[in-house]
């Protein structure tokens, strides 16, 4: 599999990444194991999770991802074979949130024993955090990186003139860059990313892997009417796609996949991959069918005449 370098970090990843926020929530400890295994078994390599995943989940605390990650990894020892992404910001209990030196320097440790690994290929800022000056935030990501628990940064949910503001100051000060930045970003969830923030992204370089690819599973086609979303978890994030703009989408996404005897979800991700700005889209799964069908995704190479019908349909309004 052809892997792709991240922004202009020292990482080749695969075309998707595999996003681990379901371990512990919608994937117990074994599934997950069986979907790890089988996504390097693809050749696959690139892993996201984050330290609060998945806390708002009833009995969990945080960091849930992280540990079933670390058990999976020293049981395999195939460490080198991945590129570990994890994330820090977002409030894991009383004090325990944002990006402070002193507060990142705790974090990481965390989530290293968690990870039960001793260094982090992409350790990214889940959010921005404005009461903690640019510079301390990137100075603490040097200290990490310099003590050997970091390779590279990226940043998560930040607003095109907070990266801006971030890149000029580690160029200005010598200090570790964002190397890429993850968005909300899909054919449903264009507007915000396209526009500023994209135009950034390609000027700088910087990779960018977006999450809910899939928009929570509403681009796979599944949510034909509002029953549909009775008794899925996931069912109340969807409810603003069910109009007709939404379902305008999904007939795009249908009309393609039969071009391509694909599904409309792997039709969804091929449009991203083909994204100038797109290093490698998240998507999740939570069984091996699913897992199959991202894999079979990455395979998928859009025409000029497809992208123009699925962007025609997407385009915000």
């Amino acid at each position: 599999m052809e892997k792709r370098r991240l922004g202009q970090s020292s990482l080749e990843v695969s075309p998707i990444t595999f996003g681990c926020n379901v371990f512990g929530w919608t994937a117990d400890e074994k599934m997950s194991f069986a979907l790890l295994d089988a996504w390097v078994d693809a050749g696959f390599n690139f892993l996201d999770t984050a330290d609060v995943y998945s806390r708002w989940h009833p009995g969990n605390t945080g960091g849930d991802s992280e540990l079933i990650m670390g058990k999976w990894l020293k049981a395999r020892g195939n460490r080198d074979k991945v590129v570990l992404a994890t994330k820090l910001g977002i409030e894991m209990g009383p004090g325990k949130k944002g990006l402070s030196g002193a507060y990142m320097q705790t974090a990481v440790e965390d989530s290293l024993r968690r990870l039960q690994t001793d260094y982090i290929d992409l350790y990214q800022s889940h959010r921005d955090d404005p009461e903690t000056p640019i510079e301390e935030t990137l100075s603490a990501y040097a200290d990490l990186i310099k003590q050997g628990k970091v390779r590279e940064i990226g940043a998560s949910n930040f607003s095109a003139d907070r990266l801006a503001e971030s890149l000029k100051i580690s160029t200005e000060k010598g200090l570790p860059r964002y190397q890429s930045l993850q968005p909300q970003y899909s054919l449903v969830e264009r507007a915000d990313f396209e526009g500023p923030l994209e135009d950034l992204c390609l000027a700088e370089k910087i990779g960018v892997i977006g999450y809910y690819s899939l928009a929570s599973g509403f681009l796979t086609g599944k949510y034909k009417s509002r029953a549909d979303m009775e008794g899925r978890i996931r069912g109340p994030r969807v409810e603003k796609y069910i109009n007709d703009y939404g379902f305008g989408v999904i007939k795009a996404l249908d009309e393609v996949a039969a071009r391509y005897d694909a599904k409309p979800g792997q039709i969804a991700l091929a449009w991203l991959i083909a994204r100038p700005s797109v290093t490698a889209p998240i998507a999740s799964a939570t069984n091996l069918e699913q897992l199959a069908e991202l894999v079979e995704a990455a395979e998928i190479e859009l025409d000029a005449e497809s992208i123009a019908r699925i962007d025609a349909a997407s385009k915000p309004r």
